[in-house]
């Protein structure tokens, strides 16, 4: 393993890719020559009006329509058009950070610290980042992991304000009998998700997931990406509230280049029993965006 902080030395100043160093073309050709059945899962939900957020900080999914087919083909027919050729749009109002969503690097900092040695004061501006966006996280194309650790204490899901520790895991990676590789994307299943849009005030009031050091230990094994089926990987309220917050977020984006990646729906793969998996995502390049909404996919 490496030193569970790459506190960006490891790539130099002003590097704006992390962990994504980790997806060679080797990697890629792995995860790929790994499927079998040609069967691809979602592990996303649906983004609809009504999704989960945290308030004040997310503004909700909003969707309105306009222009609408029959306007269209009234404004055609005015031109001379008489196929009545009827068009529709919508704008769409949100956070990035609704639904299932990856974080970019430049979402958070320690004080004014952001990943890659950028400060937040120079690098967060009135109309986005000016480094750190979104758009600089290239395709992921790697093997998935999923550790389920939703049945640890007994029940179909780990309580709100449960920590999961390196212990817990440990023991759910041993039953796999795999190991963590470089470039991996290690999907957390806490059972927390059979809340979303079913009880969105159950999710939304705390939940299990991970501590500090059980992401560190986690990155230290250069992992690309975390994934958790709640709304923010780590445990809420955390384990030394209320005076220290966040402090997943901090770690894995603003020291270790890693990326978040919250909401996914891991059902599918624990239904098949499937552990391993060819894991695809990729974020539409907005640029200056601190996180984007995703549709990863497993395909096994």
């Amino acid at each position: 393993m490496t030193n569970c902080i790459h506190d960006h030395g490891r790539w130099g100043k002003g590097d704006q890719l992390g962990a994504s160093h980790f997806l060679t073309p080797e990697r890629t050709l792995q995860a790929l020559q790994s499927v079998r059945e040609g069967q691809i899962l979602d592990m996303s939900h649906t983004i609809e009006i009504g999704a989960p957020r945290i308030a004040p900080t997310q503004s909700p999914y909003h969707i309105q329509a306009g222009p609408t087919s029959a306007g269209s083909i009234r404004r055609r027919r005015t031109m001379g058009a008489t196929n009545d050729a009827g068009s529709n749009l919508e704008r769409i109002e949100m956070t990035t950070h609704v639904g299932t969503h990856i974080d970019a690097l430049g979402h958070f900092s320690k004080g004014d610290a952001l990943y890659g040695g950028y400060s937040a004061t120079e690098t967060v501006d009135d109309f986005g980042l000016l480094n750190l966006g979104i758009e600089h996280m290239p395709p992921m194309v790697t093997r998935g992991i999923l550790l389920d650790v939703s049945r640890h204490d007994g029940g179909e899901h780990l309580e709100s304000g449960r920590a999961v520790t390196i212990s817990d895991l440990e023991k759910a990676l041993a039953a796999t009998k795999l190991t963590i590789q470089p470039g991996d994307v290690v999907c957390i299943n806490t059972g927390w998700g059979r809340f979303f849009m079913t009880d969105n005030e159950r999710y939304l009031a705390g939940e299990p997931g991970i501590d500090e050091n059980a992401a560190r230990w986690l990155t230290s094994q250069d992992c690309v990406a975390i994934a958790a089926d709640n709304m923010a990987l780590e445990v809420l309220p955390g384990t030394n509230h209320p005076e220290v917050l966040m402090p997943v977020h901090q770690h894995c984006l603003a020291e270790a280049g890693v990326h978040i990646i919250e909401n996914l729906v891991m059902d599918p793969l624990i239904e098949r029993d499937v552990h391993s998996f060819c894991f695809m995502l990729s974020a539409v390049k907005f640029k200056g965006a601190t996180g984007c909404p995703v549709r990863p996919i497993a395909i096994i």
